[in-house]
């Protein structure tokens, strides 16, 4: 790079760039682009004042960039905001250098060959053993069980320089700058600010992002063309503004729908038809037997089974639950019957590979009312269970599962 100072103005630029992008032309418009010499390359934020997303760029990092990576760079930074990854939640402190990393690779799986030097990219060193087309949450996965990313003795994870502000991210300006972390690289953009905001203004501002997103994608089906959005990204984008299934009511309805009639005897009550005579009367109790199979592939995180088991915790008068580790078979030593309240953590207990047969023929050997089974849905049609059967994955897993069934398959997102 040069000393001198640069005059580049992405927003005299952005017009070019986009003419053949209808879809980012017009999300584009409704994201504010202000230079800064307090970020190194760019990146993307939400103002906590306004409520409105807002992209800063250092006018040197694009000054010395093609136009065609320019435009790669632009696309990132809108899909940073258009998944959510600005305004979501974020990984517990110290993993969120993790997470940066994490969101590149998912976004950069869509962009090979479209950006500068420097990024994180599936398939590419050190992530050469990483598939493309995943999603973040998948890549925060495998990143968090990667030997080579694993901080060394004495060692923190860390997350770049900069003291952080309290949500684990970062202080404004200073970005991803230090490949701590066990030798984590760094991000090739900066996401300092990322989770600052208020809940309030987050949700205001996913509200405003899905209006502009459902407006972006009408705009393009109706003529303009997507440019150069790919299929698999078209497809998460529609996704994403279609009214989505609220997996918790699923699960109530699924669990009451489990439920049998538990009528007991009691002479504490007076019969109804026979006042005059003290009769045995009749207690009806509901209630139900339900497995929570979980796979132990490696395809179930801590982040789903917190999201699952606290909602059961709500749940927890309805039924009783029976936690049933899986791999390719079921170790009866590993069973237990959860309780309200109680942690359940992503433990590798078993050897790995997954068989749908294991959990089932378990419980079709005992008297379950029901079946829930938390797995990536990568494996081959099970036999049949006797009680009702229901499965738990991820967005993206649901959508590329090996095998077609007519019972209910809910995202947890």
């Amino acid at each position: 790079m040069t000393d001198k100072p640069s005059t580049f103005d992405l927003n005299k630029y952005t017009f070019k760039l986009l003419q053949a992008e209808p879809f980012f032309a017009s999300l584009s418009r409704r994201i504010q682009k202000r230079s800064s010499t307090a970020i190194p390359t760019a990146g993307v934020r939400l103002n906590k004042d306004t409520a409105q997303f807002e992209m800063l760029y250092n006018p040197q990092f694009f000054e010395d960039m093609s136009d065609k990576e320019r435009l790669g760079v632009l696309k990132h930074e809108f899909y940073h905001i258009i998944f959510e990854h600005v305004t979501g939640r974020l990984p517990s402190e110290g993993m969120s250098k993790m997470w940066n990393v994490a969101t590149d690779l998912a976004i950069n799986s869509h962009l090979m060959g479209e950006l500068p030097e420097g990024g994180c990219f599936p398939t590419v060193e050190p992530f050469q053993d990483y598939p493309l087309g995943m999603s973040a949450e998948w890549y925060f996965s495998k990143l968090q069980n990667d030997e080579q990313f694993k901080p060394k003795d004495g060692e923190d994870e860390g997350d770049g320089e900069g003291e952080g502000n309290g949500s684990g991210q970062p202080s404004d300006g200073q970005g991803e700058s230090s490949s701590s972390g066990g030798g984590m690289p760094d991000t090739m953009d900066d996401h300092s600010g990322w989770g600052d905001a208020s809940e309030e203004v987050r949700d205001m501002a996913k509200e405003r992002l899905k209006q502009a997103v459902e407006k972006a994608a009408q705009e393009a089906a109706s003529g303009q063309g997507w440019g150069t959005v790919s299929a698999q990204m078209r497809k998460r984008i529609m996704d994403m503004i279609k009214p989505k299934v609220n997996w918790r009511s699923v699960l109530r309805y699924f669990i009451k729908t489990s439920q049998r009639a538990d009528k007991r005897s009691t002479v504490k009550r007076y019969n109804k038809k026979y006042r005059t005579q003290r009769y045995a009367g009749k207690k009806v109790k509901r209630t139900a037997k339900i497995a929570v199979a979980i796979d132990q592939s490696g395809s179930v995180n801590d982040a789903m089974l917190a999201a699952f088991f606290t909602e059961l915790n709500g749940l927890a008068k309805l039924a009783e639950f029976t936690v049933v580790p899986f791999d390719t078979q079921v170790d009866d030593s590993k069973v237990y019957v959860w309780k309200k309240g109680q942690r359940v953590a992503v433990e590798r207990v078993l050897g790995g590979g997954t068989c749908f047969d294991a959990p089932t023929r378990w419980c079709n050997e005992r008297k379950f009312d029901g079946l829930i089974i938390l797995t990536d849905m990568e494996a081959p049609k099970p036999v049949s269970s006797r009680a009702q059967r229901m499965w738990m994955t991820t967005p993206e897993c649901k959508e590329r599962s090996y095998f077609q069934t007519n019972e209910r398959v809910i995202a947890i997102d």
